[in-house]
């Protein structure tokens, strides 16, 4: 049947569509009122701001949580923790993680076309980044009235133009709600950048209103929960303020899931460490009332410089015997051992692993986790486990199997996003191809076993492993990582 439809309403149509598509400018909402409106007062008092702070050379910061209230109160604070920052460190992106304070949705909204304008000029968002962690995150949207009049993300951005003298992108992210697993969730999607070339700024203030003796305490509290590292112990804080709440404090941390997603990120990974800068709340202003205050910390995290993942014999030994005990004790009684309080320090940092299994050197199970939540001995215990029941291409493995299975286990350094598919090493590096929801993986010593090279491993990875055809990883990002390889045939 065909269907007549007024050429009016197509035009109206069309109209509506291509203004949704038009890239449009985030004008500033609370210039003149939190920072001054004029290009030359804001950058006489960011000047006034950044005076009697130490200039730094130091570019391992890797985040900052910083406070986002009008320059008058929080404005030194702020300045400090920026300082942390070599003025000529060039950052490829900023990620600014806001909190929504006026409009309440569930997820998170990432500002994905047109710029960021202050009175110092426009900052470029990373459409295409900001589009792509939309379209792969169910969590992730674009609600354009949550951008319009927000400042946790707009008062950071002439801090950003002023302290740094190489340009950079941003890509500008409020969350909606503290929903634990949209933390978790959000700090999933966010890790792969999670890298030297990006800076992370993390927007939130503390304790909301109570007087100056009490936001010291609390403030204290819930920083000391943050420098723990712990992203539970920073949720145990929080919620104490039910049933016992502290006299007119309404919020501990009014960007509570921002600075939870970092803590998400970096959870267990010993190169990172968090650094107190400073802390002040709103009586310290001349404009500030003591009886009603509002708390102001600047954090940073810095990362180690790179230094090579070792393991010790001890440490491979132990994890060989582990992931032998894991899979006869689940094949006996259905259930994985406990692991001993005892094990060897070093197996608690979170890294990947791959744990193999041969029989008569042909391959009978074979299964691993990147990135992992949870420490190296507890990564090798469950892969152990996959490798001998989940593996999709053999017959679960039975126990009188066991006297004729060697076990190979492979533990991975941190994962490292290349640009260029020329900076992959075969043979020297492992290779992740990530397409979408699509991704597969080829370990260092597969092109050794094959002799493929860069291009011929890349077009297998592509098409028989993340299943995006031969030349998908042209398009495609690219990961690459080392892996520490041991067997039980080595003495």
């Amino acid at each position: 049947m065909k269907t007549n439809i007024p050429f009016r309403v197509i035009v109206v149509l069309l109209l509506l569509f291509s203004g949704y598509l038009k890239a449009q400018d985030r004008q500033p909402a609370v210039a003149g009122s939190f920072y001054p409106g004029n290009a030359e007062a804001l950058k006489k008092e960011l000047r006034q701001l950044f005076q009697n702070t130490s200039p730094q050379t130091d570019s391992s910061v890797a985040a900052l949580i910083i406070p986002h209230a009008g320059y008058i109160f929080s404005g030194k604070v702020a300045a400090t923790g920026y300082a942390q920052i070599p003025t000529e460190k060039a950052y490829k992106n900023v990620f600014v993680i806001g909190v929504s304070h006026r409009i309440r949705f569930n997820g998170v909204s990432i500002y994905p076309h047109g710029n960021y304008v202050t009175p110092f000029g426009r900052i470029p968002v990373n459409e295409t980044l900001s589009q792509k962690l939309i379209n792969e995150n169910r969590i992730i949207h674009f609600i354009p009235e949550a951008h319009q009049s927000e400042h946790s993300i707009e008062v950071q951005l002439p801090f950003l133009q002023y302290h740094l003298k190489k340009g950079f992108r941003i890509i500008p992210i409020l969350t909606g709600d503290s929903n634990p697993a949209t933390t978790r969730k959000l700090a999933e999607a966010l890790l792969p950048y999670f890298t030297s070339d990006n800076l992370f700024i993390i927007s939130t203030d503390f304790s909301h209103y109570p007087a100056n003796a009490t936001a010291q305490k609390v403030d204290k509290e819930t920083a000391n929960a943050i420098l723990s590292g712990k992203p539970e112990q920073l949720q145990k804080v929080c919620q104490m303020l039910e049933p016992n709440l502290p006299e007119n404090v309404l919020t501990r941390l009014c960007g509570e899931s921002g600075v939870l997603t970092l803590m998400e990120m970096i959870s267990g990974k010993p190169e990172y460490h968090y650094h107190q800068i400073m802390y002040q709340n709103s009586s310290g202003s001349s404009a500030g009332d003591p009886n009603r205050v509002v708390g102001y910390y600047a954090i940073s995290v810095t990362r180690d410089k790179a230094q090579a993942f070792h393991l010790t014999d001890r440490d491979k030994s132990y994890l060989l015997k582990l992931a032998r005990n894991t899979i006869e004790t689940y094949l006996r009684t259905g259930m994985p051992p406990k692991i001993a309080a005892n094990y060897p320090k070093n197996l608690q940092q979170h890294c990947g692993a791959f744990v193999t299994l041969t029989k008569e050197g042909k391959l009978r199970g074979c299964i691993g986790q990147f990135n992992p939540p949870i420490p190296l001995v507890e990564v090798v215990r469950n892969m152990a486990i996959a490798a001998a029941t989940k593996d999709s291409r053999f017959q679960p493995v039975q126990l009188s199997e066991m006297n004729s299975i060697e076990i190979e286990i492979s533990v991975l350094t941190p994962l490292l996003k290349i640009d260029n598919a020329e900076e992959f090493l075969p043979r020297k590096q492992g290779i992740y191809i990530k397409k979408g929801n699509r991704g597969g993986t080829y370990l260092p010593q597969v092109a050794e076993q094959t002799g493929w090279d860069r291009e011929t491993m890349l077009g297998h990875c592509a098409r028989d492993k993340a299943g995006i055809g031969w030349n998908g990883w042209k398009n495609a990002e690219l990961y690459t990582y080392e892996a520490i390889v041991f067997h039980e045939k080595e003495p």
